[in-house]
């Protein structure tokens, strides 16, 4: 890094504090406008969210300041503008639920505006207590340790309404453990493979043309796929099993730079999915459902049960057009319940139409983007493989949920990132932040000169 980029690198905080100064205006905008679109009047509790907003936005930028001067000036900005479009969508759903009490649906946003305390919080201190990210290299099998009982758990307790077992209870108190596991396995991953990728980067026989790795080396991955199974069968969580396999195959591939990897990944994925959804009534549910949505809304398929909820989302996308309805002109409480989960972003393809989902789609493509731009510039091999893990989870993330909604694959019930109600998935999206923040950090600090700067 040259001297002038160092006079530059100050830079990075100011550009983030103007980004951030424009995320403030626009969430603010967008919670006035729901709010006079649909009661003709300025929102109660304005100037509160407003400060709440504020706080959400500065806080971490001051923190980024002391603690991470040159972090990634995009990142916290991406996230507080996902997070801050949550908070409005969640808000225009609370009014259509109170005005429709039949609908018997809880308010959403001051419980997911206490989480977002909640996980803003966590972050920095995060960013506060890790000084260094290469410490967590030191703690891989403890940590995949833990993140296996946290996996498993679920299993232990009873299933939500629809059969998935994605809960931890304890008293009144709920977790989800499978949002934090992703960012537990990518730390694991990045590690073994930082110390074993020589080895797995081997290759043994050709089948097709194609060099595939010896059978010893495909022990690793075919645990993988095991555990990834199990947790599929017993917990009949479609969603933590794909981004659990996924995230650990590409890593795979991007410490070995083989596609064999790849091709096996895909191979043993399809014929996993292929087994349980023939075999485990719950998947296959799901499976059918994709298969044919409108089944539903006919005499047969109401009489077996079928749910409506892909074939209404479908809908909902259809009668948003291009440029949608307008925030709070829509019904996306027809959706039911599942508005304000993974569905939730049938509201934005209702009321803001194809070109709002293109735009939120783009927010998550940029922040992935950034991640992986932080893996390039990051030297040391852990922090590398651990930013492209980290990305990766959330963009396949975004992609399975996407892509459940729109009726590109099957559902999975995963919360859309930042966006969708859940205070664990909202908590484990702002560690990521925080640990791509300080990668960003370590890694910009590395390439500084050393030694005093010369005169001029």
């Amino acid at each position: 890094m040259t001297f002038a980029a160092l006079d530059q690198a100050p830079d990075r905080r100011r550009t983030e504090a103007r980004l951030l100064a424009l995320v403030v205006l626009i969430t603010v905008f967008g919670y006035t406008y729901t709010g006079l679109s649909m009661t003709g009047r300025l929102p109660g509790n304005l100037a509160g969210f407003t400060a709440v907003v504020f706080s959400m936005a500065w806080l971490p930028h001051l923190v980024l300041r002391r603690y991470a001067a040159r972090a990634d000036p995009l990142i916290l900005p991406l996230a507080t503008l996902l997070t801050g479009l949550g908070l409005v969508l969640l808000s225009r759903l609370d009014l259509t639920y109170t005005a429709h009490p039949r609908l018997m649906m809880p308010q959403a946003a001051p419980g997911q505006l206490v989480w977002t305390g909640i996980g803003v919080a966590v972050c920095l201190g995060v960013l506060v207590m890790l000084r260094d990210h290469r410490r967590l290299q030191r703690y891989i099998y403890l940590t995949m340790a833990l993140g296996l009982v946290m996996l498993m758990a679920p299993a232990f307790f009873p299933g939500d309404t629809f059969g998935a077992k994605r809960w931890i209870f304890l008293g009144p108190l709920s977790l989800q453990p499978g949002e934090f596991v992703k960012i537990v396995i990518a730390v694991f991953f990045a590690g073994y493979l930082t110390v074993n990728r020589d080895v797995l980067a081997l290759t043994g026989r050709r089948v097709l043309g194609v060099p595939l790795p010896p059978g010893r080396q495909l022990a690793p991955i075919f645990t993988i796929w095991v555990v990834s199974l199990l947790v599929l069968v017993f917990e009949r969580d479609l969603g933590t099993s794909l981004i659990f396999f996924g995230v650990f195959v590409i890593m795979l591939y991007v410490a070995t730079e083989r596609t064999s990897w790849v091709l096996c990944g895909l191979l043993m994925a399809a014929v996993g999915a292929v087994t349980v959804g023939s075999v485990e009534p719950h998947v296959h549910g799901r499976v059918t459902a994709w298969l044919d949505p409108m089944a539903a809304f006919t005499p047969e398929g109401r009489k077996a049960g079928l749910s409506m909820q892909l074939g209404d989302a479908l809908f909902s996308f259809g009668s948003g057009g291009i440029t949608g309805t307008g925030l709070g002109q829509g019904r996306p409480e027809l959706v039911g319940f599942a508005g304000n989960s993974d569905f939730i972003l049938t509201t934005v393809g209702e009321e803001l139409g194809l070109a709002g989902v293109m735009a939120v789609v783009m927010l998550y493509v940029l922040l992935a983007q950034r991640g992986l731009r932080i893996g390039l510039a990051s030297r040391d091999p852990f922090g590398k493989l651990l930013a492209v893990g980290l990305s990766s989870a959330l963009i396949l993330q975004v992609f399975i949920v996407s892509g459940g909604v729109t009726g590109l694959i099957p559902l999975t019930g995963k919360a859309l990132p930042f966006l969708a109600k859940g205070g664990s998935s909202l908590v484990a999206n702002w560690v990521m932040v925080a640990l791509l923040l300080r990668i960003s950090d370590t890694a910009q600090r590395r390439r500084e000169p050393v030694g005093p700067r010369p005169r001029t």
